[in-house]
Order: C-alpha cells, then sequence, then structure tokens
C-alpha cells in the first residue's frame, strides 16, 4: 500500500492547484466530548467535521465500543461529506492520526483509493503557515461511489488465532497490555500471545509518523517480517486503525479487529493474559 501520507506542505500545494480536495476533521479523543467545539473555534478551510463516535462506528454492542458503520449508513455519510469520484481526500485530527486514520481506513475498506493522512494533522498544518477558518462547513453532497471489504479484517476468532500462526499487534499503552489499569472495558490484560506496539511510538516527538525506515525496524522488533500474516488490535479498533496505517508506513499489510479489547474483553470464556509479553 502506497500513498498513505500527505504533508502539509503537499496539501497546500494541492489546494493551491486547484485540484479537488475534500478535508475531513475527525477531532475525536478517548474520554473528550469537546470535538465538535474544537471544530467550530478553528479548522482547515472547508474541512467538514466528521463525527468518530456516530459517523465512523455502529453504536455500541455486542462487537466492542466503536463497532464498524454498515457499507450503507458509511457510503450515505462519505456523499454528506461532499466527496465526489476522484477527490483527494484528506483525513486530520489534533491527536497524532489515531482518529484520522479510522476514515483512512474506512475509505479505503470502502474501495477509495485517494484518501490520505495529514501527516501531523491540524499543527504541521499550522507550522506550515496554513491559515483556519472558523465555523461549520455544510458541503454539496458528493456522488462518491463505494463499495466494501477492500481492506483486510480479522474476527475474535481470527485475531485468536493470529496470536499463535502470525503476529497479533496490541496497539494499547504498556500499562493496559500488561493488565495494570483498565479505564474503561470489564477486563484488564491483552489476548494471550498478542505483542505490544504502542501506537503512540510511531510518531516523532513532532507528532508527525516516523521515518519508513524507522517504523519497518520498531515492527520487525516484534516479529513482522513480510512473510506471516499480521492483525492490529487496540480499545475498540480506533487506534489500530492508525497502527494499520504505520504498518503501511513501513511496507506491511496488516489486517484490523474491528471489535478489540472492547469485544474479546466483554465475551465470556476468552482467555485474558497480564503481565509481560506472553507470546
Amino acid at each position: 500500500m502506497t500513498g498513505v501520507l500527505i504533508s502539509a506542505e503537499e496539501l497546500s500545494d494541492e489546494v493551491e492547484s486547484g485540484a479537488p480536495v475534500r478535508l475531513l476533521d475527525v477531532r475525536w479523543e478517548l474520554g473528550r466530548t469537546d470535538g465538535y467545539l474544537r471544530y467550530a473555534a478553528g479548522h482547515l478551510p472547508g474541512a467538514v467535521y466528521v463525527d468518530l463516535d456516530t459517523e465512523l462506528s455502529s453504536p455500541p454492542g455486542p462487537g466492542g465500543r466503536h463497532p464498524l458503520p454498515s457499507p450503507s449508513v458509511f457510503a450515505a455519510m462519505a456523499k454528506w461529506w461532499g466527496i465526489n469520484d476522484g477527490d483527494l481526500v484528506v483525513a486530520y485530527d489534533a491527536s497524532g492520526g489515531s482518529a484520522a486514520a479510522r476514515a483512512w481506513w474506512l475509505l479505503r475498506h470502502a474501495g477509495y483509493p485517494q484518501v490520505r493522512l495529514l501527516d501531523g494533522g491540524l499543527q504541521a498544518w499550522v507550522d506550515a503557515g496554513g491559515e483556519l477558518a472558523k465555523g461549520p462547513v455544510t458541503p454539496e453532497p458528493g456522488n462518491v461511489t463505494l463499495s466494501w471489504d477492500h481492506m483486510p479484517t480479522a474476527d475474535m476468532e481470527r485475531a485468536g488465532e493470529l496470536a499463535s500462526v502470525g503476529v497479533l499487534i496490541d496497539a494499547r499503552a504498556p500499562e493496559r497490555y500488561r493488565g495494570e489499569t483498565e479505564p474503561i472495558d470489564p477486563r484488564a490484560g491483552h489476548i494471550p500471545g498478542a505483542v505490544n506496539v504502542p501506537a503512540a511510538g510511531n510518531l516523532d516527538p513532532r507528532g508527525r509518523f516516523a521515518d519508513p525506515s524507522v517504523l519497518r525496524g520498531r515492527f520487525e522488533a516484534a516479529g513482522v517480517d513480510g512473510t506471516k500474516p499480521v492483525a492490529a488490535y487496540c480499545g475498540s479498533g480506533v487506534f489500530a486503525a492508525a497502527e494499520v496505517a504505520a504498518l503501511a508506513v513501513a511496507g506491511f499489510e496488516a489486517a484490523l479487529y474491528p471489535g478489540s479489547w472492547s469485544e474479546w474483553s466483554s465475551t465470556p470464556g476468552r482467555p485474558v493474559a497480564t503481565g509481560a509479553e506472553d507470546g
């Protein structure tokens, strides 16, 4: 997979050239509910606000806290955001791409290849001299044509299998992986056999994705070698999408386990491991 990221400078050039660009502002962070307010206070000019909880997810339930939206609902939302076939779609946030990657992944999953993550997000745009606009943006409905199942996924059974026959990456913070704390899900710990590669570690000190060679070395150290199947999970499938994006930047294809720990930990009978890596 190529073309995951776009820099603020590259995006500025695209906009100035008059190319059709649709910007998606996915301002979401775990434990915060002020995404829209922060968007309204300052966003990239022309950007549409995208609500991760209601537009990039189905309601919480047996499939976890952020199940994937249905194909029909997602297709309708993409048109509502104003996406037309052929547009360059750029998703961004203010949290290192952890939320915007959900929109990137879903559009790729829906067969739309012209989507990129703004590397460094809102801050990179400001650092590059980009202006911000205030207030909501309501675009004309788009005509984008989407399908489904273009990105690999793993269900709960497959995730458990990959922990032994492939590489299952837990993208959460180390303390949650080890089971020392669990702020939101029913049980603490991790899927037995999973290896911990926190998604936050994929960023450099500026909040941008690390160099591809650095990312590649990081994932190779976790056992990813291009020959074994790989899947990533997190708490509810959000940060795991950012992990899949980082793996793609490093040159590796990985499946997403959408239900992630929120599904696994709430399913009776599923084993739980704690402590250091056991796989």
